[in-house]
């Protein structure tokens, strides 16, 4: 029998940067070992904010989190979609690196996670939500318990309102409710028995808000009613919440639609951090939350930034983050340095004086940054959306078997024809020119180059300097063309490294 969720319930359920340090992780916890909680939101774009200046949103939550917690304002996701960032939170890695080039491609077995590492540690290991690095049954290879999870109650994909999960690879259930809310609920009684058998936890609690078909409570869209009659005056396509297929709409109901669902995830931060506190163990918890990619295209109306979501311009790779953790930072802090999602895991084991996994790591440790050793980041950003090689000759060899890659959670949209996702990872055995192909671009702490297109001199290639032009408008290549030139061989340099990740040779 699945649980059953009601509102009522759930209410019950709720009744640059210069750091210092005035303690050592011993003297603030008794076991050494601070409990985390890592939240990342579904297409959460940067502005999307009421503390970085949306002019509607309600994020309460949050904007209260950047006044006791450190607000990262140049935060970027690893890939402008969703499965790679996933990847490169739990491994560190550039998901290339693996083949998880766009969403619906798989991790693959071999890679080593946070999860596995935390539990090596002695925490007690939790997914909740949308997985999406291959199917969460029983036999994948990938689910969350394959990749170093206790426990999960997880998804393929993204989900809506009353959304099915899998609890630990067994078949998917219904639960009734808000689906920020239903994950937050499951993921306090999943800490409660950590704090009973005195363990510390780690969880992860990856939401399906705010991602398209949109839907709400009936409080939350009425917080928006009043949304100007010229604010989203377009026409967007969307999912049907009622057909699965694509519909076009008005951009403004759209956006309320929207706009609940991230009031609603923010909601939930806020009934996490509530029980933390209740239960004593908010000092002793580091709470991080962030967003997986840029706004998508529908819900596009106030990105200062160019591009959005599938871009790695700044409006589809820049998200908000934020990061609580009361026993080490005591006053709230802000930093422009940048950071992206594959920092995650160094970060962590540097935290923890745990090693890092021998094969290449694209993230880097934050935690200098948290003591004010360091006020810029010591090594370029990269983002690259890989494909898999279009060749005519040879069709590659799926990396798992396909059978193991079919998905079984239900979800409104539907593709192909089918109401779930099923995922690839292929095989490439060798290196050759077209591979270095597709947008990409590297960010170092004052410029970023873009370039599209194959790997030839006639590629489209933009320079912009993000400090003073954070929207990108324009491009400075012809008047700084050293500067580009160092910064693509930086790139080649690194896709290089990615490519022989990819054949294999880190296993």
């Amino acid at each position: 029998m699945s649980v059953k969720y009601s509102l009522f319930s759930l209410l019950i359920l709720t009744s640059g940067i210069a750091f210092s340090c005035q303690s050592t992780l011993k003297e603030t916890h008794d076991n050494d070992l601070p409990n985390i909680i890592l939240l990342m939101g579904d297409d959460h774009g940067w502005d999307e904010t009421g503390y970085n200046g949306h002019p509607f949103l309600h994020t309460p939550v949050l904007d209260d989190m950047v006044k006791t917690g450190i607000r990262m304002d140049r935060f970027y996701s690893a890939s402008p979609v969703c499965s790679p960032t996933r990847g490169s939170v739990l491994t560190g890695r550039h998901p290339n690196r693996y083949g998880t080039f766009t969403a619906g491609a798989s991790i693959r077995p071999e890679e080593i996670t946070i999860a596995q590492i935390l539990k090596d540690a002695g925490y007690a290991t939790a997914h909740f939500g949308k997985w999406h690095l291959g199917p969460v049954k029983a036999e994948s290879p990938t689910n969350p318990k394959a990749m170093g999870f206790d426990e999960y109650l997880s998804h393929d994909n993204f989900f809506e309102m009353n959304p099915y999960f899998s609890r630990n690879g067994g078949p998917p259930e219904p639960y009734r409710g808000e689906s920020s809310e239903i994950l937050v609920a499951e993921a306090i009684r999943f800490i409660q028995k950590a704090k009973e058998a005195n363990q510390p936890f780690f969880v992860v609690i990856w939401y399906g808000s705010p991602h398209e078909p949109y839907s709400g409570l009936r409080e939350d869209l009425a917080l928006y009613d009043d949304l100007p009659e010229s604010f989203g005056d377009k026409t967007v396509r969307l999912t049907s919440n009622e057909t699965g297929l694509q519909v076009d709409r008005p951009q403004r109901e759209v956006l309320q639609e929207r706009f609940a669902e991230i009031t609603a995830m923010d909601r939930s931060i806020g009934q996490m951090r509530e029980f933390l506190r209740n239960e004593a163990l908010r000092e002793h918890t580091l709470l991080w939350y962030f967003g997986d990619n840029g706004t998508p295209l529908e819900g596009n109306a106030t990105v200062p930034f160019k591009g959005e979501k599938g871009m790695v311009y700044e409006g589809g790779v820049r998200v908000p983050a934020v990061l609580e953790w009361p026993a080490r930072f005591a006053t709230p802090m802000v930093t422009e340095v940048n950071a992206v999602s594959s920092d995650v895991l160094p970060t962590l084991c540097g935290i923890l004086g745990q090693p890092l996994p021998k094969r290449p790591i694209d993230g880097i440790d934050l935690s200098p940054f948290f003591d004010g050793n360091l006020r810029e980041r010591n090594k370029p950003v990269m983002f690259w959306n890989g494909r898999v090689r279009q060749d005519e000759e040879n069709t590659p060899a799926p990396y798992i078997d396909p059978e193991l890659q079919k998905g079984t959670s239900p979800l409104v949209k539907l593709m192909n024809g089918i109401a779930t996702r099923n995922f690839t990872n292929f095989r490439h055995t060798d290196i050759q020119p077209q591979d270095f192909g597709g947008a990409r671009a590297i960010l170092d702490n004052r410029y970023k180059l873009v370039i599209h297109g194959e790997n030839d001199p006639e590629a489209k290639r933009e320079l912009f300097d993000v400090l003073e032009d954070p929207a990108e408008n324009k491009n400075i290549i012809e008047a700084l063309p050293d500067i580009a030139a160092d910064l693509e061989n930086s790139l080649l340099k690194w896709q290089q490294s990615v490519l022989e990740s990819l054949t294999e040779n880190d296993y």
